[in-house]
C-alpha cells in the first residue's frame, strides 16, 4: 500500500500594527486551528477539501480575531432532506455529517438525514469549529486542553476495543451501489433457491410420489395378465345370381359390415358376459384371491361392476375396410384365456347364424305367400271356366263354326233353287208343278236359314245365346290364362328368393386361431409408469397455470 505524501500548510495572515507582537508570538507557534488541520489531513485527506470549502481561498481570507472562527451565514440552512440533496455536497462532507452525529448521539439513517438532524438541533456540521472538535476527538484530545499537538503516529496501530470514536465506516457511492447490488443479488439467489426448493418440493409431492406409487404397483404387486389373441371375418355366400349391384358388393367387406358390427356388439354385451360366466365361469375367475386387490373382482358384486371388468378384459375392434374383427382376451391365467376366445367365436357363429337366418326366412316367406295366392287365382279361374262348359256346348267355337257353315249351304241352295225357279219362269210356258216344286223348296231353305241364324244370335228358353256363351267361355279362359301367367310369375319370383336367401347365407370364418400365451402381456410397468408420470405432470402444470391467472388477475 502506498503511503501519502505528508503536506504541510502555511497561511499568511495580514494583522495590524498593534498587533504586532501579537503576530509575532502567532509566528512562533502556529494556531491551534493549523495544528488541528494538519490534524485533520493526516485522518483524513478529504477533510482538507472540507476545511477549505468552509474557509475559502487562502488568498482572499479576510482577517479574523480570535474570537470569530467562521463568519456568519447570510439565510438560516434547509433541514428539508430534498434541499440538501439539491446543495449538491461531496461525499466526504456527507460522511463528516454522519459522523459528526454519531458524535452527537444521533442514530441517522442515511447521510443527508444526518445533515438535517443535526440542523434541526442548531449544529453546523461544515462549520470550522465543529471541525475542529470532530478532528480533536478523533485524534484523543480533550476539549480543556492547551494548543499541543501530540506528534502523530504514522505506524498502523492496533484500535481499543473500548474506544466508540471510529472513523465512520461508511463506504463512498459507487462501493456503496456495489454493495446494495451485491445484496440484491444474494437476496434474488436466496429467493430462488427457495422457490426451487419450493417447486421441488411440490413435485416430490404432488408428480414423483404417485409415480413411485404407481411404478410399485406395476412392478412388484400388480398380478400378470396374460392374453390370448384372434382374428376372424364374417362372409357370405358365392353367388352369381343376381344384379350387377349385388354381384359388385358381396365380394367386400361392406356387404356384411352390419353383420359384424351387430357380432362385435354382441360379444362385448351383458349378454355374452352371462353366458360366459355361466358357461365358463368368468366371476369365479376374477374373483380369485390370488389376483391383487385392484384387478380382482369382488365376491358381491354386482352385474354392471362383473361387466366393466369384462369390457377392460375382454377387447373386441372391427376394421371397416379389411372387415376383420380382431378380439384380444386377458386372463390370469393363459389357458383359461385360451378357452374364453374358443367359447366367445362360438357365440359368434351362432350369432352369425341366427342373423343370416332371419334374412332368408324373411326373403323366401314373402315369395311363398305370392305362390300360394296366383295358385289360389289359377285354380279359381279353372274352376269358373269348367262351371261355364257344363251344361252348355263343350266348345262355342266350333258349334259357331259348324252353324255357320249349315247357313252357308242353305244359302247355297237357295240361290240354286231360286236360279232354277227363275229359269222356269222365264219360258213361254213354264212347267207348273215344276215351279210349286221350286217354291216350296225355297220356303223350306228359308226357314231353315232363319232358324239357323236365330241360333246364334238368340237365346233359347232356360239358356244364353249361343254367342253369349260363347263370350262367357272366353273370358274364362282369359282369365285362366292370367292366372297361368301369374302363377308362372310367383313360381320365378319364388325360385329367385331362394337363390337369393342362399346368398343372405353368412360364414364365420377364423383367420388367426386363438393360442395360450406363454409370457405375460399385462401391466405394461414401463409404459404405465411413464403414463402416470405424464398424467400427474399435466395435472400438476395445469393447476399451476390456473393458480397463476387467478393470483395475477387478483392482484391487478
Amino acid at each position: 500500500m502506498t503511503t501519502k505524501p505528508k503536506a504541510r500548510k502555511f497561511r499568511i495572515r495580514r494583522v495590524s500594527s498593534g498587533d504586532a507582537g501579537a503576530g509575532a508570538a502567532r509566528q512562533e507557534a502556529p494556531p491551534q486551528s493549523d495544528e488541528h488541520d494538519q490534524a485533520a489531513n493526516a485522518l483524513d485527506p478529504g477533510l482538507a477539501q472540507a476545511t477549505q470549502m468552509q474557509s475559502g481561498p487562502t488568498e482572499s481570507r479576510p482577517e479574523r480575531s480570535d474570537t470569530a472562527s467562521v463568519p456568519p451565514q447570510s439565510a438560516t440552512p434547509s433541514t428539508d432532506i430534498d434541499d440538501i440533496r439539491q446543495e449538491g455536497l461531496t461525499g466526504r462532507q456527507l460522511r463528516m455529517a454522519r459522523r459528526l452525529a454519531q458524535r452527537h448521539g444521533l442514530a441517522p439513517d442515511s447521510d443527508f438525514e444526518a445533515v438535517s438532524q443535526l440542523r434541526q438541533r442548531g449544529i453546523d456540521p461544515f462549520q470550522r469549529s465543529n471541525i475542529v472538535e470532530l478532528i480533536s476527538k478523533s485524534n484523543g484530545r480533550a476539549d480543556g486542553e492547551q494548543d499541543q499537538v501530540s506528534p502523530r503516529i504514522q505506524l498502523p496501530q492496533t484500535v481499543p476495543a473500548d474506544r466508540n470514536d471510529l472513523p465512520s465506516e461508511d463506504l463512498s457511492p459507487p462501493d456503496r451501489r456495489a454493495r446494495d447490488i451485491q445484496s440484491i443479488q444474494r437476496d434474488i439467489a436466496a429467493r430462488r433457491r427457495r422457490r426451487t426448493a419450493f417447486l421441488l418440493s411440490r413435485l416430490m409431492v404432488f408428480v414423483m410420489l404417485p409415480t413411485l406409487i404407481a411404478g410399485y404397483y406395476f412392478y412388484a404387486v400388480a398380478t400378470p395378465m396374460y392374453s390370448t389373441k384372434s382374428e376372424f371375418l364374417i362372409l357370405t355366400a358365392d353367388g352369381n345370381v343376381g344384379g350387377a349391384a349385388s354381384t359388385l358388393l358381396s365380394g367386400t367387406a361392406f356387404a356384411t359390415g352390419q353383420d359384424s358390427i351387430a357380432t362385435q356388439s354382441y360379444l362385448q354385451s351383458k349378454d355374452a358376459m352371462l353366458r360366459l360366466d355361466a358357461d365358463m365361469g368368468f366371476k369365479a375367475h376374477f374373483g380369485d384371491p390370488s389376483i391383487d386387490m385392484i384387478q380382482r373382482l369382488d365376491a358381491d358384486a354386482s352385474t354392471e361392476d362383473a361387466h366393466a371388468l369384462y369390457k377392460k378384459y375382454i377387447k373386441l375392434g372391427y376394421d371397416p375396410t379389411e372387415g376383420v374383427i380382431r378380439m384380444e382376451v386377458s386372463t390370469a391365467d393363459p389357458e383359461t384365456s385360451r378357452l374364453f376366445s374358443e367359447q366367445l367365436i362360438e357365440y359368434a357363429e351362432e350369432r352369425v347364424d341366427a342373423l343370416s337366418q332371419e334374412k332368408r326366412f324373411d326373403a323366401v316367406k314373402t315369395a311363398d305367400n305370392s305362390l300360394q295366392e296366383a295358385t289360389e287365382g289359377r285354380r279359381l279361374a279353372q274352376r269358373r271356366l269348367v262351371e261355364l262348359q257344363e251344361g252348355t256346348i263343350l266348345d262355342p267355337e266350333g258349334e259357331i263354326a259348324n252353324i255357320r257353315s249349315l247357313i252357308s249351304n242353305v244359302e247355297l241352295q237357295l240361290q240354286e233353287k231360286l236360279l232354277a225357279l227363275n229359269t222356269q219362269l222365264a219360258n213361254a210356258r213354264p212347267n207348273e208343278a215344276r215351279v210349286e216344286a221350286l217354291r216350296s223348296e225355297l220356303d223350306v231353305l228359308e226357314a231353315e236359314l232363319v232358324k239357323q241364324n236365330a241360333r246364334l244370335t238368340q237365346a233359347a228358353s232356360g239358356s244364353a245365346s249361343l254367342a253369349s256363351q260363347a263370350a262367357e267361355i272366353q273370358m274364362a279362359q282369359a282369365d285362366l290364362l292370367t292366372a297361368d301367367m301369374v302363377l308362372q310369375s310367383a313360381l320365378e319370383t319364388k325360385r329367385q328368393s331362394e337363390v337369393e336367401a342362399n346368398k343372405q347365407v353368412r360364414y364365420l370364418t377364423v383367420a388367426v386361431e386363438p393360442v395360450a400365451s406363454e409370457d405375460p402381456s399385462y401391466p405394461r410397468a414401463f409404459e404405465n409408469t411413464l403414463l402416470t408420470f405424464l398424467i400427474f405432470s399435466g395435472i400438476y402444470l395445469l393447476i399451476s397455470l390456473t393458480v397463476s391467472v387467478l393470483r395475477e388477475q387478483v392482484s391487478s
